[in-house]
């Protein structure tokens, strides 16, 4: 189902003269580690997989590497994202091998109800498609914007589950390509545009704005949830890609600024089950978006965005999703593997 160029890799880590290495995989690609990992070593190359769970690009194990004595990091299923990285590092996105175009054709009639002028954006698994993607439409007679995106995202038209910047473009709708429905989800609430997600797995098209609809108002809810709430933990993540230590200090300002009890918490893997022992009446999650949103259901006590909290003291009225930002981004990645060694 994914490309995976193992003798692209086997050349970068000879170039870096690495005889050992450790292989991170998120879940669906762990077949894949292991087959990489038969290869390197049947070409004198010591592999180690990591057993942890990968949440992304943000969560790469270049420490766990560095402890392991290993020559250079292999990240699997995401692209590169600026970090000070401890090993060397080589991102490969996986690429899914489905042809996006049926999809889009069967769906045509659905796309014509964004506009003419539409926002096309993915993930990487489908990103080598998205000129070809464009192409189709644009003979098709609409006009395709596809964004930069910021710092965080390695390629025009690219958006991950935290930052949605390349579909923040001046278009009637937004057109998103893959499976899932939290990257279209995420699209819908940051630009507050009609959104079609196209699977082109199922060759599904579906409207985002209902179950955006949905999110918001069980967002609402947490929010009157932590209303008489006086003790906040609030949770930032060592994670490096979701390190947001600035931002979770402003909210521990911002709480004890308007009378309530704010306490730091500083976690590697976000879990309620984790909390229970400690003293407060609702957290704030000052990490990955999905966290919060994805997992309020497992929480027993309320769990906010920093966006929400503005909500909570009065200091927004709106609702805005939470994203992390990176910088300016001066060019793209290139497609396929992208090897980065120590920074910072």
């Amino acid at each position: 189902m994914h490309e995976i160029d193992e003798r692209e890799i086997l050349k970068i880590l000879g170039e870096l003269k690495a005889t050992r290495v450790l292989i991170q995989t998120p879940e669906g690609l762990k077949r894949e580690a292991q087959n990489l990992a038969d290869f390197l070593e049947e070409n004198g190359i010591e592999a180690i997989i990591s057993g942890d769970i990968n949440y992304g690009a943000c969560d790469p194990a270049d420490r766990e590497a560095k402890a392991l004595g290993c020559d250079a990091l292999i990240h699997l299923g995401h692209s590169y994202m600026r970090l000070n990285l401890e090993v060397p590092t080589i991102f490969v996105p996986a690429f899914a091998k489905v042809d996006v175009l049926p999809a889009l054709e069967k769906n045509l009639d659905e796309i014509k109800k964004l506009g003419r002028k539409i926002a096309l954006v993915t993930t990487a698994q489908h990103i080598h498609q998205l000129e070809k993607a464009k192409e189709f439409l644009e003979n098709a007679g609409f006009e395709v914007l596809i964004g930069a995106g910021d710092g965080r995202v390695s390629w025009h038209g690219q958006v991950l589950g935290c930052t949605f910047t390349a579909a923040k473009v001046d278009a009637d709708g937004v057109l998103f390509i893959g499976a899932g429905y939290f990257h279209p989800i995420g699209v819908a609430l940051a630009t507050k545009k009609s959104t079609l997600a196209v699977n082109p797995y199922s060759g599904d098209a579906i409207w985002m704005e209902k179950e955006a609809e949905r999110i918001i108002r069980k967002r609402w809810a947490q929010i009157a949830k932590a209303y008489d709430a006086k003790k906040f933990g609030v949770v930032v993540s060592t994670k490096k890609g979701q390190l947001r230590l600035a931002e979770a200090k402003k909210i521990v300002e911002l709480l004890r600024g308007h009378g309530k009890y704010a306490r730091l918490i500083a976690m590697n893997h976000i879990s309620y089950s984790a909390l229970e022992g400690f003293d407060f009446d609702a957290y704030v999650v000052v990490a990955c978006p999905r966290v919060p949103i994805d997992d309020a259901e497992n929480w027993r006590k309320p769990v906010l965005t920093p966006p929400e909290v503005e909500i909570l003291l009065g200091l927004r009225e709106d609702y805005q999703f939470d994203e992390i930002l990176g910088g300016k981004r001066e060019k793209d990645e290139p497609l396929g593997i992208a090897p980065h060694g120590v920074r910072g």
